[in-house]
């Protein structure tokens, strides 16, 4: 797997770093528990969807499909994410919302695509106490917060933990350098639930649903994956499993000449001129990047998380117990 390198060095050489990064990882997470290390909760339920690998594992849809579901039971979620993706010189130590309006360069991608589909308030930044102090000032309704990819920001103190692994696992089971870990597998122990995206990881099932694809100078054009069949195309993924996305496509009948590019790749058009006028796939989230410099034969392949429906009830039996205890 490619996290098992780091600049072209094996594991087994970057094994003493990841030991190292280990040991701090643990000694952060204890003082935090000791409360030797400055926490807060900011007075309404926290919500943390994460992952202990680096790079994505499915976190923004499963985010979109909770928010939906906390709707759908009378709460008014807001949602914080760092903002990944975006350029050096945007301002991370503000925070700020993220609307359809923003640019991912400012903002980052996933929170616009959150924005779009989810149509909460949505703000970012690294602070994320500060981000949710400036989101409930904006937004007062807001009574749950759902934050994107927080499970190692432990000065944020929360009341549900999420972790989401794919189906690559926990890897080569190393530490980063050496491996894709941010924390040691052990962690999946602590955490209140672990959702499984497509992978075989013990928890609650969750897969990625999507078969119909909008052009991207129109998106009223649209056409399911199978008028695509027989054809020349394209497919384009700056996520953090591009693979994910190739073999979902070629699932759906569709043979592709695959152009996987880093998670949260700053697109460029000339990153998709392959010479000649095929159709191009993308996802949702590098669409966000590119729709300023959309072309007719761009095309979009929105996906929906499906969850097992234990996993909705499991929620809202939790929230609605801390609802319960804050009113009593």
């Amino acid at each position: 797997m490619r996290y098992w390198y780091h600049r072209g060095l094996p594991a087994w050489l970057l094994w003493p770093v990841s030991l190292a990064f280990r040991f701090v990882v643990a000694v952060r997470r204890i003082l935090y528990g000791l409360r030797l290390l400055p926490s807060k909760h900011p007075g309404i339920p926290v919500v943390v969807v994460g992952n202990l690998t680096a790079g994505g594992t499915g976190k923004t849809p499963l985010v979109i499909w909770i928010a939906e579901h906390l709707k759908k039971k009378g709460w008014t979620p807001g949602i914080v994410s760092r903002g990944y993706g975006r350029t050096a010189g945007a301002r991370i130590d503000v925070p700020r919302a993220a609307t359809i309006a923003d640019d991912a360069t400012e903002v980052g991608d996933e929170p616009i695509l959150i924005s779009r589909r989810s149509g909460c308030a949505v703000w970012v930044g690294a602070d994320r106490l500060r981000v949710i102090a400036a989101l409930r000032d904006a937004h007062p309704d807001v009574d749950v917060i759902v934050l994107d990819d927080g499970l190692q920001h432990y000065r944020l103190r929360r009341d549900v933990e999420i972790a989401v692994v794919d189906a690559r696992g926990l890897g080569n089971g190393f530490m980063l350098p050496a491996g894709p870990l941010r924390e040691p597998a052990s962690r999946l122990a602590s955490v209140d639930a672990v959702v499984s995206n497509g992978g075989t990881a013990k928890g609650y099932a969750m897969h990625l649903q999507g078969t119909e694809l909008h052009r991207m100078t129109d998106a009223a054009d649209r056409r399911p994956a199978s008028a695509f069949a027989g054809q020349k195309v394209h497919a384009v993924a700056g996520i953090g499993d591009p693979n994910r996305f190739f073999l979902h496509v070629g699932k759906l009948g569709v043979k592709l000449a695959p152009h996987p590019f880093p998670d949260h790749h700053h697109f460029d058009a000339k990153d998709l001129d392959f010479g000649d006028d095929a159709p191009v796939l993308m996802t949702e989230k590098d669409a966000v990047k590119l729709r300023r410099a959309a072309k007719p034969n761009w095309w979009v392949l929105p996906v929906t998380a499906e969850l097992d429906p234990a996993f909705g009830e499991w929620l809202s039996k939790r929230l609605d117990g801390l609802r319960r205890s804050k009113a009593a």
